[in-house]
């Protein structure tokens, strides 16, 4: 039977990985983000910087798909700097996008996923264990994505599946509008978006009563983590 799951962020990146990789599975997944994600694909314009906005996307999703199996929160942006040379509109806007978006969707789709005894994916990163310089407003988002989703899963242990996914550095266009000196070099080692996707798939179709808590998903030869 298809699950249907909604996914942030699903136009670009991570989410459109994990996109493919429902449809692939026969699921049917559902979009929002700002932008269309690939075609065939019904999503719903949202701006998650906005998360009024974004809990009305969700509730209409949710309407929309007559019902929900999954959630996977895969929306998420950075603009490195340091603390005093990046504005704070837009430190602000890293930190709710990444982390307060998470929360308002997931808190949107509650009762249909408490309904369905369904899943919920939340997808952190590396910088949210390891912390590093001139990322305050990522790290702070991720540190709390992981913070947040420990105590979701331990809130909805019994009617809600949560697993935390903890991917390092992949190849997609998430570093392509930073300056240069915060872009990864040549020799960079990154991972492929498809196989943080098929863990996070792994994760949503997990039976009820078995719980997969935490995946740490990355190049063999990540330096962010340990």
């Amino acid at each position: 039977m298809s699950r249907a799951l909604l996914i942030t962020g699903g136009s670009s990146g991570l989410g459109a990985a994990v996109v493919d990789a429902a449809r692939r599975s026969g699921d049917r997944p559902y979009v929002i983000d700002r932008r269309p994600p690939q075609d065939g694909v019904p999503w719903l314009e949202c701006d998650l910087a906005d998360t009024r906005a974004a809990e009305a996307a969700t509730r209409k999703a949710v309407a929309e798909l007559g019902g929900l199996d999954g959630v996977v929160t895969a929306a998420g942006m950075d603009v490195p700097g340091r603390l005093g040379d990046v504005a704070a509109e837009v430190w602000e806007r890293v930190v709710t996008v990444d982390l307060l978006a998470t929360a308002a969707v997931i808190r949107a789709a509650l009762p249909a996923l408490t309904e369905a005894h369904g899943n919920v994916v939340t997808i952190a990163s590396t910088l949210g264990v390891k912390a590093v310089s001139d990322a305050t407003a990522y790290c702070a988002a991720k540190f709390g994505v992981v913070g947040f989703t420990r105590a979701l899963a331990a809130e909805l242990a019994g009617q809600v599946g949560v697993t935390l996914v903890v991917p390092g550095g992949m190849r997609t266009r998430f570093f392509d509008d930073r300056d240069e000196q915060y872009k990864p070099g040549p020799d960079a080692i990154l991972n492929d978006p498809a196989n943080v996707a098929a863990a996070v798939m792994f994760a949503v179709g997990q039976p009820r009563g078995c719980a997969v808590r935490e995946l740490v998903v990355c190049a063999e030869r990540e330096t962010s983590y340990p």
